[in-house]
């Protein structure tokens, strides 16, 4: 009996799983969303793309957990898909709860790299909970464009 229902455990742990990772964005998504944001800036201007970017109602920019952020190369927010009150404050020496100055270092690696990822801990607007998070972020022109990824 002790092994049917450990089987049975392991089953709907098994079966539980896509359910969960179904509820987050991939590493492929957050990507697929920067170069889709990249696009559309390149294609409309900042006007037009910040404005999507920000409308929660639009889905290609706001995706479960999945949300677009911009900021210059100076670390002044200029739209940001799950926060609105950050746009337009210099955010560059903000740091997260384990003290990474993680804006620095994104604009760090757009600079040197025009691309990469950054790990570090943020609000989950899904959860209301402090998460491990990865950002992508790409530089386009003065300013990088980035998504990211709970864990």
């Amino acid at each position: 009996m002790k092994a049917i229902l450990g089987g049975i455990a392991i089953s709907l742990g098994i079966l539980a799983l896509p359910a969960t990772a179904a509820d987050k964005g991939s590493a492929d998504e957050a990507i697929a969303m920067v170069k889709k944001a990249v696009a559309l800036y390149k294609a409309d201007g900042r006007d037009k793309a910040f404005a999507a970017f920000a409308d929660p109602a639009n889905k290609d920019f706001h995706d479960r957990d999945l949300y677009i952020y911009v900021y210059d190369l100076n670390g002044v927010a200029l739209a940001h898909g799950n926060n609105p009150k950050m746009v337009g404050r210099n955010l560059l020496s903000m740091k997260d709860n384990e003290g990474k100055a993680m804006i620095q270092e994104m604009v760090d690696i757009a600079k040197a790299k025009g691309k990469g990822w950054v790990d570090y801990k943020w609000p989950n607007p899904a959860t209301k909970t402090v998460d491990h998070k990865s950002g992508y972020v790409e530089k386009v022109d003065d300013i990088l464009i980035g998504s990211g990824i709970y864990k």
